[in-house]
C-alpha cells in the first residue's frame, strides 16, 4: 500500500457512513409520511371586502320635485297676467288649482297704492296652500315703462341715465328699484334693458336703451342688474339677442333683422355676455326673427338661439323666460299654446302669457298633452322646474304680504339721485 492508502481508506469510510445516515433519514421521512396523519395547516381566513356604494345626496329641491305632481310642475312654467285691480275667481283658479309659477302686474292692474297691495296680497294668500311661492313680477324700467302708482317717484328713462356714463349712478338706480319693489311685495323685475339703440328708426326701444355704444350699455346695464340682485330683487335682463336694430314693434308684428352672427357678437350680444359672465340669473328672449340663426322660428321659439347660442355658446345656465307670448309677433302666426310648447322645446323655462284666461288654461293643457305624447320628456320638464325652484330659493321668495307702502322712505331714497 502506498503512502496515500490510509488517507483514501478514511475518506471512503466517511462517505459510506454519511450515505447510510442520509438513507436512514429518507426512510424515516417516508415512514412518517405513510404512518402518521399529516399536520393540518389552519387556512387563512379572508374576510370579504364590502364596498359601500357611493351615497347619493339628494338636494331638498330634488326631493321637492320628486314629490310634485305633473300638474304642479307644469304650472311652475307659467307667469301670467291678470285683469283688473281686484282679486277674481279666475285668478284664484289659476293660482290655487293650476299652480302657476308667477304673476306679472301690468298697467291695467295699477290703482292706488293700497288697492295694488290688496290685490297682490290676495294672490299670495290664494297661493298659501301650494308648496311653492309665486314670482311677483313687473316691468319697472323707469321712463315710459313704469307700473308705479301716482305718488311714487320713478326713474328717468334709461337713455338719460346712460348719458351720465356713471356706473355708481346706475348701480344706485338698481338699488332704488329694489327698494320700491320690495315695498309692494315684488320679487322679480323685467329690467334692465340691455338692447343697443343701434337703429334710430326703432319704434319700441329708443330711450329705453342706455345708449348706442355696446360697451357703455354693458357696463351701466350690468351695474343696474347688480344693484337689484344685491338687494334681493331678481333682475331679468332683456330682450335677448337684441331688439335695438329692429324697425317693427313686436307688440304688433314679427320684426325681422337681417344681420350676421359676427355683428351680433360684436354689438347686440356684448351686454348680454357681460351680464352672463357676471352672474345674471334670468334672461328674457325677444320675438325677433334672425334668419342668419334660424329661418323658421323667432328667437323666443328657436332652439338654435335659446339652446344653441344662449345656453351652449354663451354658457348661460339660469332661467330663460319668453317675452309676452300674446304679442302680435306671435299671435299673428301661432296659437298661444303651440307657441308655448315650441318655446319650451326650444329651451325656455318660463312662459310669459299676459293676456287671456283661456290662453293660459289651454297652454297648461297643451303642455300636458305634449308630455303625455312624449314630445317633452319629464326629465326635460324637471330641468326647467329645478332652475325655477333654485331661483326662488336663492332669493328667498315667499308668500309674505305687505301691509302698507312707506312713501316717504321711497321718495327720500329717490332724492339721492342726481340725474342732469
Amino acid at each position: 500500500m502506498n503512502r496515500h492508502g490510509p488517507f483514501l481508506f478514511g475518506i471512503i469510510c466517511c462517505l459510506m457512513v454519511l450515505s447510510g445516515c442520509f438513507q436512514s433519514i429518507l426512510q424515516g421521512n417516508s415512514k412518517d409520511e405513510s404512518d402518521t396523519a399529516p399536520a393540518m395547516t389552519t387556512p387563512l381566513k379572508i374576510e370579504p371586502v364590502i364596498v359601500e356604494p357611493p351615497k347619493i345626496v339628494i338636494s331638498p329641491i330634488d326631493e321637492m320635485i320628486d314629490e310634485m305632481t305633473l300638474a304642479e310642475k307644469i304650472g311652475q312654467l307659467l307667469v301670467i297676467g291678470v285683469d283688473g285691480t281686484s282679486f277674481s275667481d279666475e285668478m284664484d283658479n289659476l293660482i290655487r288649482n293650476y299652480h302657476v309659477g308667477g304673476v306679472i302686474m301690468m298697467g291695467r292692474n295699477v290703482s292706488t297704492m293700497q288697492v295694488m297691495l290688496q290685490l297682490m296680497n290676495d294672490m299670495k294668500k290664494a297661493n298659501e296652500p301650494n308648496k311653492i311661492p309665486l314670482f311677483m313680477s313687473v316691468d319697472e324700467e323707469g321712463g315710459r315703462v313704469s307700473r308705479l302708482p301716482a305718488g311714487i317717484a320713478k326713474l328717468p328713462a334709461s337713455a338719460k341715465i346712460g348719458k351720465q356714463n356713471d356706473e355708481t349712478l346706475s348701480y344706485s338706480a338698481g338699488i332704488y328699484l329694489a327698494e320700491v319693489l320690495h315695498e309692494f311685495g315684488y320679487n322679480m323685475n323685467f329690467a334692465p334693458v340691455l338692447d343697443i339703440n343701434s337703429n334710430p328708426k326703432n319704434p319700441v326701444i329708443g330711450d329705453r336703451s342706455l345708449g348706442a355704444d355696446p360697451e357703455l350699455v354693458a357696463r351701466l346695464g350690468v351695474a343696474t342688474m347688480h344693484g337689484m340682485m344685491d338687494n334681493g330683487i331678481i333682475s331679468v335682463v332683456k330682450h335677448f339677442p337684441g331688439h335695438g336694430d329692429s324697425v317693427v314693434d313686436s307688440h304688433k308684428a314679427l320684426p325681422k333683422v337681417e344681420t350676421t352672427l359676427e355683428r351680433l357678437r360684436n354689438v347686440e350680444l356684448v351686454p348680454f355676455q357681460r351680464a352672463i359672465d357676471e352672474g345674471a340669473d334670468a334672461v328674457m328672449v325677444a320675438h325677433i326673427l334672425y334668419p342668419a340663426l334660424d329661418r323658421d322660428y323667432p328667437s323666443s321659439m328657436s332652439k338654435a338661439i335659446i339652446t344653441g347660442l344662449l345656453r351652449d355658446d354663451m354658457q348661460f345656465d339660469g332661467v330663460v323666460i319668453t317675452d309676452d307670448l300674446t304679442m302680435g309677433a306671435i299671435m299673428n302666426d301661432y296659437t298661444i299654446p303651440e307657441a308655448a310648447v315650441q318655446s319650451f322645446i326650444a329651451g325656455s323655462d318660463l312662459l310669459l302669457i299676459v293676456n287671456g284666461y283661456d290662453n293660459q288654461i289651454n297652454t297648461v293643457k297643451a303642455l300636458m298633452t305634449a308630455i303625455e305624447a312624449g314630445d317633452i320628456t319629464e326629465q326635460r320638464l324637471n330641468e326647467s322646474v329645478k332652475r325655477i325652484l333654485t331661483l326662488k330659493e336663492k332669493y328667498d321668495v315667499s308668500n309674505d304680504t305687505e301691509e302698507q307702502v312707506d312713501v316717504d322712505k321711497i321718495n327720500e331714497k329717490y332724492s339721492e339721485f342726481i340725474v342732469k
